[in-house]
Formats: C-alpha cells, sequence, structure tokens
C-alpha cells in the first residue's frame, strides 16, 4: 500500500513536492489554506493530484505518514502544531527532491544577502564551462520539480548533473539528511526575526544547518569577516565536517579578488562592489572545486548579466547613472549599495519600514550621498534618522514622482540611486512591482529630456 503523503502549501515549493511524490508513487494529497495559483492549480490537475483550497481538512491531513512542509509556513501555526502533535515525520521540500534525485553534485548557497546573485553568477559560470547543471531552490522552478522531471526522463541516473540551489533559513529548517557537495554560506545579518521567535541566535544556527550533514570530501565556503559567523565557529569548533575555505576582505583589493592562489581581475566586469566582489570569490571558489578552468572562470564572470533589482543600470541619461536597487529592503543591503556608488548619489529611500535601525548608514549617507528621496506612505521615521545631516530631502508618494524629484537634483557625473531599506507593500505589489515602476518612470524621462 502506497504511503500517504501530504503537502502543507501549494507555492512552487509545495506544487514541485506534489508533482514528485506522485512521480514516485506516494498516496498524495496537497492542502493549502489559501486560494491556490491558477498556473499551480493546472500543474495539480494535469497530475492528477488530489488537493484542496482555502482551507485545512485536519482529519485527512493528520492520517499522513509523511508531511511536506512548504518554506512559508510557520511551525507556530495551528496545522504545524496539529501534526507534530500527532507525531507525524515532518521535512521540506528540499530534503524530499535530495533523497529522490539520485547521482549528483549539489551546491547550495544561503546567507541574509547576496544569495541570488551568488546564485546566478555560480549556474552562470558553471553554464559557461558547459556543466550539466541548473538553477533552482528559493529561485525560479523547485528542486522537487526538477528531479521530477529527471525521474520521468531517466537523467536521474545522471551523475553529471549538477543543481546551483539558493537555499533560504526556511528551507534549512526542514531538512534532514540534505548534503550539499559543495555549500556557501555569504553572511549573517538579522532578518526574518520573527520566524525564529526574535532571537538572533536561531536565525544563525539555522543558516549554519546548511553544513550540517556534510562530511570529508565537502567543501564549505564561509565570510571570515562576518562577526555572526565567525562567532558561530568559535563556539561550536566540531559543527564543521569538512573543509573549509574562507573569504576574507583583503582578498579583495584594487578590483582584483585573489582566491586560491589566483588573481582575477573584476574592475571593469558587470558586477559592482566590494559585496558583489565577495560574492564572486565564494562563486569563483565553488567553480574551482568543480573543475572549471581560471581562464573559463573570468570569461564567464565578464559576460555575466546581474540579475534585475540588484544595483542594476537602467540608463544613463544627461550624465546621470539611475540605479534600480528594489531588492535592498533591509539596511544591510543598502550599507552595500551606498558603498558600491562611486560618484555623487540622490539616494531614493522608504516603503514599508521592518523595524530599521538606520544608524549604521549614516557615515555613507553623510560621504555619499547630496539628497535623499522618500517614497513611501510614512516617511517619518527616515526623517527622523537623517534630517539632522541637513541634506535636501523630499518627500514622494509614487515611483514616477520620486524618480522626477530626483532628476531635477541630480548634475552629469552623478547618480539616481533606488535602495529603500524597507518593504514595498505600502505603494507596490512587492519589490519586483517596485524596480519594474522605477524603470519606466526612467524611461519616461528619456522621452522628455
Amino acid at each position: 500500500m502506497a504511503q500517504k503523503l501530504v503537502i502543507l502549501g501549494a507555492g512552487e515549493s509545495g506544487t514541485g513536492a506534489a508533482i514528485l511524490a506522485n512521480r514516485t508513487g506516494y498516496n498524495v494529497f496537497l492542502s493549502d489554506q489559501n486560494p491556490i495559483k491558477p498556473a499551480f492549480q493546472e500543474k495539480l490537475e494535469a497530475a492528477g493530484i488530489d488537493y484542496e483550497s482555502e482551507r485545512h481538512s485536519m482529519d485527512r491531513i493528520l492520517e499522513a505518514d509523511l508531511v511536506v512542509k512548504s518554506p512559508g509556513i510557520p511551525e507556530k501555526s495551528e496545522i504545524m502544531q496539529a501534526v507534530r502533535q500527532k507525531g507525524i515525520p515532518v521535512i521540506g521540500e528540499i530534503e524530499f527532491g535530495y533523497r529522490h534525485a539520485g547521482p549528483c553534485t549539489i551546491v547550495s548557497i544561503t546567507g541574509s544577502n547576496g544569495k541570488t546573485t551568488t546564485t546566478h553568477l555560480t549556474y552562470h559560470i558553471l553554464k559557461w564551462a558547459g556543466k550539466n547543471v541548473r538553477e533552482a531552490g528559493n529561485i525560479g522552478l523547485s528542486f522537487a520539480e526538477m528531479v521530477a522531471g529527471d525521474i520521468q526522463s531517466g537523467a536521474d541516473r545522471d551523475a553529471s548533473r549538477v543543481f546551483v540551489l539558493e537555499t533560504s533559513s526556511f528551507q534549512l529548517d526542514d531538512i534532514q539528511s540534505f548534503r550539499p557537495n559543495v555549500a556557501l554560506l555569504l553572511n549573517i545579518t538579522p532578518d526574518h526575526l520573527d520566524r525564529y521567535g526574535y532571537q538572533m541566535e536561531n536565525y544563525i544556527q539555522a543558516k549554519f544547518r546548511i553544513t550540517l550533514n556534510q562530511r570529508q570530501g565537502d567543501l564549505f565556503i564561509t565570510n571570515a569577516d562576518d562577526p555572526n559567523i565567525q562567532n558561530y565557529l568559535r563556539e561550536n569548533p566540531n559543527w564543521v565536517q569538512c573543509e573549509m575555505a574562507q573569504v576574507r576582505a583583503e582578498d579583495i583589493r584594487g578590483g582584483y579578488v585573489r582566491v586560491s592562489g589566483l588573481a582575477f581581475d573584476l574592475a571593469s566586469c558587470p558586477l559592482k562592489g566590494p559585496h558583489n566582489y565577495f560574492n564572486a570569490a565564494t562563486a569563483i571558489i565553488a567553480a574551482l572545486r568543480l573543475d572549471v578552468a581560471p581562464e573559463v572562470i573570468a570569461e564567464a564572470i565578464y559576460a555575466f548579466t546581474p540579475p534585475p533589482h540588484r544595483l542594476e543600470l537602467v540608463a544613463e541619461i544627461n550624465g546621470v547613472r539611475y540605479i534600480n536597487d528594489s531588492k535592498a529592503t533591509n539596511v544591510d543591503s543598502v550599507y552595500y549599495a551606498l558603498q558600491a556608488m562611486d560618484r555623487p548619489t540622490v539616494w531614493i529611500v522608504g516603503g514599508q519600514d521592518k523595524g530599521n535601525d538606520y544608524a549604521p548608514l549614516l557615515p555613507w549617507v553623510e560621504s555619499a550621498v547630496k539628497a535623499i528621496v522618500c517614497m513611501g506612505l510614512d516617511n517619518s521615521k527616515i526623517i527622523a534618522a537623517f534630517g539632522h545631516l541637513n541634506k535636501p530631502m523630499f518627500e514622494t508618494r509614487s515611483a514616477e514622482e520620486a524618480v522626477r524629484v530626483a532628476a531635477g537634483l541630480a548634475q552629469p557625473g552623478e547618480a539616481v540611486l533606488l535602495s529603500p531599506a524597507c518593504a514595498s507593500f505600502d505603494l507596490f505589489k512587492n519589490f519586483e512591482h517596485r524596480g519594474e515602476m522605477f524603470k519606466k518612470a526612467v524611461e519616461g524621462l528619456s522621452f522628455t529630456e
């Protein structure tokens, strides 16, 4: 008799897990208390998967032999408390995909900031080198659905496959045996603390789960200058059971990245700022580990296109650069963005505040920013944080208005930077929508100049 498997949540992760479970012979039932998007409903129906939307049928769920939980569902939710009380085993989609992946190489990337760029870059380098590589996880198609496709085609027996996975702390919470051949932990700064009982140590522990199952023959790449990472390593000296490579600030100087006895000139590559040079350094180490030649890595980096909404150069109009960093939804991300600015900057900031402490930004705002354009419904906290610097400061209520005001302040040889430090939900659907509206507004300028 087939094992009863319940999937909780029908987003990208849950739908992918359901498809994989269906393909591997489980008796599958998917439940989501929220409306399921039509695209995911179509996938479920095409596969003949039993599902429910906008409710949780507790009796059916608690009959499960195994539960695969989508990463967005917190442990404190009513449904999870009931599942735990019943003693039903719970795993996440990344773990479920790993159990069925077959022989392959896995590169797993996590961190509070920079993981998407690093994932894309690592994938790009390996693809450029001709590797049989795909990217998944917290971006794009779910890992489980990729594995399901490989099982259907017979590719699950191909050991040459490489998966580059962006892996969030939520996904790492629900692993058990997941063992990446190469794991990257970029940095740890406060984020998602509401999920971790407002205890930073809980969040740090979640991030370090990326190397939980690594053993001899694996590689753990991390940040030698991150205090949270280094403190954890000192307090838990036996946590890492594999080879470890650490990138230091001194490895990144003068536009060069020096790792593994090699020097890579990144001064003119599309990646900008010391933080992106660090991201590149970790991706380079991972690629070298997978036997990519240094000259191929260098070629690939210069051919790389960074993902949108991350220090994305939108246009240069009348000598003013317009840069979209809408993904910078926390103070730490903006810190790196301002550090990357090499010209006087008009800074567009604001949105739905996340309990931000803006103090770390003060030195960079004072030295790099010539004017501040607030874009949000409530800008009082930003005004209080930076008003004493006596920089020109303006309040706006839309991307179009913010860009128009910023354009009037910027002179040739300067920049307009959207790097909000806040969530987008006061004026926009999400950070992508905010970034697209910024780009649309900039494009509008080019027609009026």
